[in-house]
């Protein structure tokens, strides 16, 4: 992020552009709807506020994707390394469910396209967002998104309402760009009867705030769900949390894999397969660290040792699921 020296002649040619923009996808902006969230043709993500609300006169905020980087090209940029690529492809191809967890621009969507790469060409995969970002690698793609209401404040359908439909769409996976309100406990409930190797992200700190944001936004679905019964399914549902982190150089690294090892109405139990340690910044101004990795709980092993599924092709070298949990659990 820039400063340019570059300004609009007055607010109200400001105005004139964002009435351009927003009209090219049927949408319009005045006080009486002075916010608006879009995506354009092209795939930039617009978000408008104008006055009374902005008080700063209008704002136009666009967020152009880069496109979406492999994993091969994520570890060299210092995200990972090759050892967690093969715990995330063993993880992956055994169909752990799995959420992406991290602040604001940590590069949870990044990953996740990226994760999609080990997903196997044969499943039938549904994207389910807000504004659609994902790129997924694979051809066997079903892509949703949801839609606002009109200027009549008609014919809204949210992420819950996709997510419901998607489980009469026979899925292998499904992938939730990111859950942010009551769709998590639908989301759950996937997850936890049948729909394994689900894939979501979530805003939150850490790996276990994470949790806690997941049984929080479960418990804002109008369905009356005791928050006992909501630790219950997340307990059931969740197997690993991979936890995003944007550091002060700008890097940004996966800084845990937590594997969630507790069991119905136990408290929630994290048991970390790999860690980022970082040390302080540099003369340079930069933050650099050591990957770090720890024996996997016999259930996760076991469940690897049982996919034994080919991991793909990387780096020249060949490793199976089964090799992965043999050389963890020794």
């Amino acid at each position: 992020v820039e400063q340019l020296p570059l300004r609009f002649v007055s607010a109200d040619q400001l105005m004139q552009t964002i009435e351009r923009i927003v009209s090219t996808v049927n949408r319009r902006v005045d006080e009486s709807n002075p916010m608006v969230d879009a995506r354009l043709p092209s795939g930039e993500r617009v978000n408008v506020i104008i006055p009374p609300l902005s008080l700063t006169g209008p704002i136009l905020t666009i967020r152009r994707f880069p496109r979406s980087f492999t994993l091969q090209e994520l570890i060299g940029f210092g995200s990972l390394d090759e050892h967690m690529v093969f715990l995330l492809a063993g993880l992956v191809q055994a169909k752990f469910n799995i959420i992406v967890s991290g602040a604001t621009g940590t590069g949870k969507t990044t990953l996740l396209n990226a994760l999609s790469g080990l997903i196997p060409a044969h499943e039938r995969i549904i994207t389910i967002e807000d504004s659609a970002e994902l790129q997924l690698q694979q051809t066997h793609v079903v892509r949703l998104e949801s839609r606002p209401p009109n200027v009549e404040g008609k014919g809204q359908v949210t992420i819950r309402d996709l997510v419901r439909n998607s489980l009469r769409m026979r899925p292998d996976r499904i992938v939730v760009g990111e859950v942010r309100g009551g769709e998590s406990l639908d989301m759950l409930q996937a997850m936890s009867t049948g729909h394994d190797g689900s894939l979501a992200t979530v805003h939150a700190n850490s790996a276990e705030d994470a949790l806690t944001r997941l049984q929080t936004l479960a418990s804002m679905s109008d369905v009356e769900v005791p928050f006992v019964a909501l630790h219950d399914q997340i307990n059931s549902a969740v197997d690993v949390l991979v936890q995003l982190t944007r550091f002060a150089d700008g890097a940004r690294r996966i800084t845990e894999i937590a594997l969630l090892d507790s069991h119905g109405s136990e408290p929630y139990r994290l048991a970390t397969a790999a860690r980022f340690d970082a040390r302080p910044m540099t003369p340079d101004g930069r933050v650099h660290g050591t990957f770090h990795y720890f024996p996997l709980p016999r259930r996760t092993a076991d469940r690897l040792y049982m996919a034994s599924q080919p991991l793909p092709q990387a780096f020249g070298v060949a490793q199976s699921a089964d090799q992965l949990a043999t050389r963890e659990a020794r």
